[in-house]
């Protein structure tokens, strides 16, 4: 799934704890019952005369003042852009006017680099005379540190920690905490593949970071290891980091044992030689094992 794809679909999905994360005060007079997404605008921007699609923009009602309503609209911006102010200052101009609605201005970016900070501000002045000072909210999530929002328990939160500032010994602790904090939040299954399909995308662990983060998941309480296994299937996603079904069948195993205590070696053997799809059942059908016998069953009925 490609970046623009994701995060729209992410930000729609998870709109109003979006709000509650990054913008508590917006949060605290929006009426969350009266959001509603508005149809794609399609504009033609002023600078290049090329036609860009805004991002997303919800129509909401202030809380407590009847049908008084609002426009919130948000822009990911995945790369850095020079005039981006410009740019949100001629959206604001267009909505506005369209819309005849005050319109709350908000920029997501979300890319890794440059780490400078992002101007929030568009200004046209001469000397002694200001004509225009526009003002948006800045979201720069490489500018975060992901341990300000470890305790959280916000979907987003453990969504866009992976984007977060991170140093390289964080990631494998950062993947797990995000898997964590998402067992805690007992979400349907699309909500559910929605964050670890955004999580998955932008902190992919090698095999070393894999094997660490192994480390760390034996050492949190049994019940709560048993979670964020069942969430995950992790052993798909470092059985891809791996890169093919050797490496694959091999986490096999290392689930096994770590479940298990110890996998016979006719075990082994037949493991070592399953096909892809055979492989992608067991992993599956790990979870339900007890014990040895339970794989044995399996095997036997699979010969």
């Amino acid at each position: 799934m490609d970046h623009d794809r994701l995060f729209k679909e992410l930000l729609r999905t998870f709109f109003f704890e979006f709000i509650v994360l990054f913008l508590p005060d917006l949060a605290a007079y929006v009426d969350r019952d009266s959001i509603e997404f508005l149809d794609k605008e399609i504009f033609t921007d002023i600078a290049s005369s090329e036609r860009h699609e805004v991002d997303l923009v919800a129509k909401a009602r202030f809380r407590g003042l009847g049908d008084r309503c609002f426009l919130i609209h948000l822009e990911d911006q995945a790369t850095p852009q020079a005039d981006f102010p410009f740019r949100m200052f001629g959206y604001f101009g267009l909505l506005h006017r369209q819309f005849r609605l005050p319109v709350y201005p908000v920029a997501l970016f979300t890319y890794d680099q440059p780490m400078r900070p992002e101007s929030g501000q568009y200004e046209v002045e001469f000397p002694g005379f200001t004509v225009v000072k526009f003002n948006f909210r800045v979201i720069q999530l490489n500018r975060l540190n992901w341990r300000d929002y470890l305790r959280n328990p916000n979907p987003v939160a453990a969504a866009l920690m992976t984007k977060m500032r991170i140093a390289p010994e964080d990631r494998p602790r950062v993947k797990l905490e995000c898997l964590r904090m998402l067992a805690t939040l007992k979400l349907d299954r699309a909500r559910t593949t929605l964050i670890t399909t955004s999580m998955d995308s932008y902190l992919k662990l090698t095999a070393a970071e894999a094997n660490e983060y192994n480390r760390e998941l034996e050492t949190i309480e049994p019940k709560e290891r048993e979670e964020v296994m069942q969430l995950t299937n992790e052993w798909i996603e470092q059985g891809k980091i791996e890169g093919d079904l050797a490496g694959r069948r091999a986490l096999l195993l290392r689930q096994l044992r770590h479940r298990l205590g110890s996998v016979p070696p006719e075990a082994v053997a037949e493991i070592e030689h399953l096909g892809g799809s055979l492989v992608d059942e067991l992993g599956e059908a790990i979870f339900d094992f007890h014990d040895l016998n339970d794989v044995q069953s399996w095997l036997a009925a699979r010969r």
